[in-house]
Protein backbone atom coordinates (compact mmCIF):
# COMPACT_ATOMS: atom_id res chain seq x y z
CA UNK A 1 0.00 0.00 0.00
CA UNK A 2 3.06 1.99 -1.36
CA UNK A 3 0.63 4.57 -2.49
CA UNK A 4 -1.50 5.80 0.21
CA UNK A 5 2.04 6.63 2.04
CA UNK A 6 2.27 8.93 -1.27
CA UNK A 7 -1.01 10.10 -1.99
CA UNK A 8 -1.66 12.07 1.28
CA UNK A 9 1.43 14.15 0.53
CA UNK A 10 -0.19 15.22 -3.25
CA UNK A 11 -3.08 17.26 -4.69
CA UNK A 12 -2.83 18.77 -8.01
CA UNK A 13 -3.54 16.30 -10.93
CA UNK A 14 -3.00 13.23 -8.88
CA UNK A 15 -6.39 11.23 -7.65
CA UNK A 16 -7.86 11.61 -4.37
CA UNK A 17 -7.48 8.29 -2.29
CA UNK A 18 -11.03 7.91 -1.30
CA UNK A 19 -11.10 4.85 1.10
CA UNK A 20 -7.86 1.99 1.92
CA UNK A 21 -8.15 -1.35 3.80
CA UNK A 22 -8.53 -4.72 3.99
CA UNK A 23 -12.02 -7.02 2.91
CA UNK A 24 -10.91 -9.87 2.82
CA UNK A 25 -7.94 -11.65 0.80
CA UNK A 26 -7.35 -8.04 -0.86
CA UNK A 27 -5.96 -5.07 -0.47
CA UNK A 28 -8.44 -2.19 -1.66
CA UNK A 29 -7.35 1.29 -2.70
CA UNK A 30 -10.15 3.65 -3.72
CA UNK A 31 -9.28 6.88 -5.82
CA UNK A 32 -10.87 9.41 -8.03
CA UNK A 33 -12.43 8.24 -10.78
CA UNK A 34 -10.44 8.96 -14.05
CA UNK A 35 -11.04 9.61 -17.81
CA UNK A 36 -8.63 7.59 -20.42
CA UNK A 37 -5.04 7.23 -20.11
CA UNK A 38 -2.95 9.79 -22.57
CA UNK A 39 -2.18 6.10 -24.48
CA UNK A 40 -5.99 5.66 -24.65
CA UNK A 41 -6.34 8.85 -26.18
CA UNK A 42 -3.40 8.41 -28.74
CA UNK A 43 -4.42 5.43 -30.16
CA UNK A 44 -8.27 6.78 -30.67
CA UNK A 45 -6.45 9.50 -32.55
CA UNK A 46 -4.61 7.33 -35.01
CA UNK A 47 -1.39 6.87 -33.03
CA UNK A 48 -0.03 10.55 -33.90
CA UNK A 49 -1.21 14.14 -31.75
CA UNK A 50 -0.39 17.95 -33.24
CA UNK A 51 1.90 19.94 -32.25
CA UNK A 52 -0.67 22.22 -30.74
CA UNK A 53 -1.52 19.38 -28.12
CA UNK A 54 2.00 18.10 -27.03
CA UNK A 55 2.56 21.44 -25.98
CA UNK A 56 -0.72 21.47 -23.86
CA UNK A 57 -0.09 17.98 -22.10
CA UNK A 58 4.08 19.27 -22.06
CA UNK A 59 3.01 21.92 -19.82
CA UNK A 60 0.69 19.92 -17.59
CA UNK A 61 2.98 16.94 -17.56
CA UNK A 62 5.74 18.80 -16.40
CA UNK A 63 3.66 20.47 -13.81
CA UNK A 64 3.20 17.26 -12.49
CA UNK A 65 6.47 15.96 -12.47
CA UNK A 66 8.13 18.83 -10.89
CA UNK A 67 5.09 18.36 -8.20
CA UNK A 68 5.84 15.41 -7.21
CA UNK A 69 9.53 16.15 -6.98
CA UNK A 70 8.43 18.80 -4.49
CA UNK A 71 7.06 15.91 -2.56
CA UNK A 72 11.00 14.25 -2.12
CA UNK A 73 9.90 11.35 -4.92
CA UNK A 74 10.94 10.22 -7.90
CA UNK A 75 7.95 8.65 -10.06
CA UNK A 76 10.28 6.02 -12.17
CA UNK A 77 8.07 4.43 -14.08
CA UNK A 78 6.87 7.98 -16.76
CA UNK A 79 4.75 6.87 -19.67
CA UNK A 80 1.50 7.66 -21.72
CA UNK A 81 0.21 4.91 -19.81
CA UNK A 82 0.08 6.63 -16.31
CA UNK A 83 -1.35 10.47 -17.35
CA UNK A 84 -4.84 10.32 -17.70
CA UNK A 85 -7.00 12.57 -18.31
CA UNK A 86 -10.38 14.13 -15.62
CA UNK A 87 -13.75 13.90 -16.34
CA UNK A 88 -16.91 16.15 -15.97
CA UNK A 89 -15.67 19.59 -15.30
CA UNK A 90 -12.00 18.19 -14.73
CA UNK A 91 -12.28 16.47 -18.33
CA UNK A 92 -8.99 18.68 -19.43
CA UNK A 93 -6.93 17.92 -16.37
CA UNK A 94 -4.20 15.70 -16.69
CA UNK A 95 -3.25 13.19 -14.01
CA UNK A 96 -0.46 11.18 -13.02
CA UNK A 97 -0.97 7.97 -11.48
CA UNK A 98 0.40 4.75 -10.79
CA UNK A 99 2.94 5.43 -8.20
CA UNK A 100 4.22 1.28 -7.97
CA UNK A 101 7.51 2.15 -8.32
CA UNK A 102 8.33 5.92 -7.03
CA UNK A 103 11.31 5.94 -4.51
CA UNK A 104 12.07 8.51 -2.65
CA UNK A 105 15.21 10.76 -3.58
CA UNK A 106 16.16 12.76 -0.09
CA UNK A 107 15.23 13.12 2.67
CA UNK A 108 12.58 14.88 3.31
CA UNK A 109 13.39 17.45 6.51
CA UNK A 110 16.85 17.59 5.29
CA UNK A 111 16.71 17.58 2.00
CA UNK A 112 19.90 15.24 1.82
CA UNK A 113 19.72 13.74 -1.83
CA UNK A 114 20.59 9.61 -1.97
CA UNK A 115 23.98 8.89 -3.23
CA UNK A 116 25.05 8.35 -6.46
CA UNK A 117 25.27 4.34 -7.13
CA UNK A 118 25.60 2.32 -10.33
CA UNK A 119 24.89 -1.50 -11.40
CA UNK A 120 21.30 -0.83 -10.67
CA UNK A 121 18.37 -3.17 -12.47
CA UNK A 122 16.42 -1.04 -14.98
CA UNK A 123 13.11 0.14 -12.90
CA UNK A 124 10.28 1.27 -15.08
CA UNK A 125 9.50 0.99 -18.71
CA UNK A 126 12.53 0.00 -20.88
CA UNK A 127 10.77 2.37 -24.17
CA UNK A 128 10.94 5.96 -22.18
CA UNK A 129 13.63 5.04 -20.08
CA UNK A 130 16.90 7.28 -19.71
CA UNK A 131 19.96 6.62 -20.64
CA UNK A 132 21.86 6.52 -17.70
CA UNK A 133 18.89 4.16 -16.33
CA UNK A 134 19.69 1.79 -19.26
CA UNK A 135 23.62 2.44 -18.13
CA UNK A 136 22.70 0.80 -14.56
CA UNK A 137 22.94 4.66 -12.64
CA UNK A 138 20.88 5.40 -9.84
CA UNK A 139 18.02 7.28 -11.19
CA UNK A 140 17.06 11.08 -10.22
CA UNK A 141 14.91 13.77 -11.08
CA UNK A 142 16.30 14.41 -14.60
CA UNK A 143 15.66 10.75 -15.36
CA UNK A 144 11.84 11.34 -15.27
CA UNK A 145 12.22 14.26 -17.25
CA UNK A 146 13.86 12.62 -20.08
CA UNK A 147 11.34 10.08 -19.97
CA UNK A 148 8.76 12.64 -20.22
CA UNK A 149 11.04 14.03 -23.42
CA UNK A 150 10.54 10.12 -24.62
CA UNK A 151 6.55 10.33 -24.28
CA UNK A 152 6.20 13.84 -25.99
CA UNK A 153 8.41 12.65 -29.14
CA UNK A 154 6.70 9.59 -29.13
CA UNK A 155 3.38 11.29 -29.51
CA UNK A 156 4.85 13.75 -32.14
CA UNK A 157 6.42 10.75 -34.09
CA UNK A 158 3.45 8.43 -33.62
CA UNK A 159 6.45 6.11 -32.68
CA UNK A 160 10.23 5.69 -31.43
CA UNK A 161 12.90 4.10 -33.46
CA UNK A 162 13.68 1.41 -30.35
CA UNK A 163 10.13 -0.06 -30.84
CA UNK A 164 9.46 -3.13 -32.22
CA UNK A 165 12.78 -4.69 -31.42
CA UNK A 166 12.66 -8.36 -31.31
CA UNK A 167 15.01 -10.51 -28.91
CA UNK A 168 14.87 -14.22 -27.32
CA UNK A 169 14.20 -12.90 -23.49
CA UNK A 170 13.62 -9.55 -21.60
CA UNK A 171 16.83 -8.82 -20.87
CA UNK A 172 18.22 -9.32 -24.93
CA UNK A 173 15.34 -6.75 -25.17
CA UNK A 174 16.67 -4.42 -22.86
CA UNK A 175 19.72 -4.34 -24.38
CA UNK A 176 18.88 -3.73 -27.81
CA UNK A 177 16.86 -0.89 -26.86
CA UNK A 178 19.29 0.82 -25.19
CA UNK A 179 21.86 0.07 -28.38
CA UNK A 180 19.35 1.84 -30.32
CA UNK A 181 18.87 4.51 -28.11
CA UNK A 182 22.33 5.15 -27.84
CA UNK A 183 22.97 5.12 -31.32
CA UNK A 184 19.98 7.72 -31.52
CA UNK A 185 21.50 11.02 -31.67
CA UNK A 186 19.35 13.80 -30.10
CA UNK A 187 19.05 15.34 -33.60
CA UNK A 188 17.74 12.51 -35.38
CA UNK A 189 15.23 11.78 -32.60
CA UNK A 190 13.85 15.20 -33.08
CA UNK A 191 14.73 15.81 -36.74
CA UNK A 192 11.82 17.71 -38.54
CA UNK A 193 10.13 19.03 -35.10
CA UNK A 194 10.70 22.38 -33.40
CA UNK A 195 14.37 22.61 -32.17
CA UNK A 196 13.14 23.32 -28.57
CA UNK A 197 12.34 19.49 -28.31
CA UNK A 198 16.23 18.51 -28.85
CA UNK A 199 17.15 21.56 -26.22
CA UNK A 200 14.93 19.56 -23.85
CA UNK A 201 16.52 16.86 -24.08
CA UNK A 202 20.32 18.30 -24.14
CA UNK A 203 19.40 20.03 -20.73
CA UNK A 204 17.96 17.17 -18.90
CA UNK A 205 21.32 15.32 -20.08
CA UNK A 206 23.20 18.39 -18.95
CA UNK A 207 21.81 17.75 -15.54
CA UNK A 208 23.87 15.98 -12.87
CA UNK A 209 22.93 13.32 -10.73
CA UNK A 210 21.73 15.56 -7.76
CA UNK A 211 20.86 18.49 -9.67
CA UNK A 212 17.26 20.11 -9.28
CA UNK A 213 16.24 20.67 -12.82
CA UNK A 214 14.84 24.10 -13.70
CA UNK A 215 11.40 23.37 -14.23
CA UNK A 216 9.79 26.71 -15.28
CA UNK A 217 13.02 27.02 -18.22
CA UNK A 218 11.71 23.61 -19.77
CA UNK A 219 8.35 25.33 -19.61
CA UNK A 220 8.99 28.17 -20.87
CA UNK A 221 10.57 27.37 -23.97
CA UNK A 222 7.55 25.13 -24.79
CA UNK A 223 5.51 27.90 -23.72
CA UNK A 224 7.29 30.18 -26.58
CA UNK A 225 7.05 27.85 -29.00
CA UNK A 226 3.25 27.68 -28.57
CA UNK A 227 3.13 31.58 -28.54
CA UNK A 228 5.12 31.36 -31.85
CA UNK A 229 3.21 29.37 -33.35
CA UNK A 230 0.13 31.23 -32.84
CA UNK A 231 -1.88 28.41 -31.33
CA UNK A 232 -4.42 29.57 -28.31
CA UNK A 233 -4.02 27.76 -25.40
CA UNK A 234 -8.30 27.02 -25.18
CA UNK A 235 -7.95 23.54 -23.89
CA UNK A 236 -9.10 21.73 -27.71
CA UNK A 237 -7.19 18.68 -28.03
CA UNK A 238 -6.97 16.48 -30.75
CA UNK A 239 -9.17 14.19 -29.17
CA UNK A 240 -11.43 17.01 -28.16
CA UNK A 241 -12.54 17.88 -31.87
CA UNK A 242 -12.33 14.29 -32.70
CA UNK A 243 -15.23 13.60 -30.58
CA UNK A 244 -17.13 16.07 -31.54
CA UNK A 245 -16.91 15.28 -35.17
CA UNK A 246 -18.25 12.03 -34.12
CA UNK A 247 -21.38 13.27 -31.72
CA UNK A 248 -22.08 16.11 -35.00
CA UNK A 249 -22.25 12.59 -37.27
CA UNK A 250 -24.68 10.74 -34.48
CA UNK A 251 -26.63 13.51 -34.07
CA UNK A 252 -29.77 13.70 -36.41
CA UNK A 253 -29.69 16.80 -38.90
CA UNK A 254 -32.78 17.77 -37.03
CA UNK A 255 -30.93 18.22 -33.86
CA UNK A 256 -27.14 19.11 -35.01
CA UNK A 257 -25.48 21.63 -33.00
CA UNK A 258 -24.26 24.75 -34.96
CA UNK A 259 -20.59 24.85 -36.16
CA UNK A 260 -17.78 23.89 -34.21
CA UNK A 261 -17.29 27.49 -32.26
CA UNK A 262 -16.30 27.08 -28.76
CA UNK A 263 -18.71 25.87 -25.79
CA UNK A 264 -21.43 26.74 -27.38
CA UNK A 265 -20.92 23.98 -30.05
CA UNK A 266 -20.24 21.70 -28.15
CA UNK A 267 -17.27 21.94 -26.70
CA UNK A 268 -15.82 21.73 -23.51
CA UNK A 269 -15.14 24.98 -21.46
CA UNK A 270 -11.91 25.89 -20.05
CA UNK A 271 -11.80 24.59 -16.23
CA UNK A 272 -11.22 26.89 -13.76
CA UNK A 273 -8.29 25.01 -11.96
CA UNK A 274 -6.19 23.68 -14.85
CA UNK A 275 -2.51 25.18 -15.55
CA UNK A 276 -2.84 27.78 -18.00
CA UNK A 277 0.60 29.48 -18.52
CA UNK A 278 0.12 33.23 -18.11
Amino acid sequence: MFACVLFPLLTAGVPNVRWFGVEGDYNVLVMDLLGPSLEDLFNFCSRKLSLKSVLMLADQMINRVEFVHAKSFLHRDIKPDNFLMGLGRRANQVYVIDFGLAKKYRDTSTHQHIPYRENKNLTGTARYASMNTHLGIEQSRRDDLESLGYVLMYFLRGSLPWQGLKAGTKKQKYEKISEKKVSTSIESLCRGYPTEFASYFHYCRSLRFDDKPDYAYLKRIFRDLFIREGFQFDYVFDWTILKYQQSQIATPPSRALAPLAGPSAGMPPPVANVDRPS
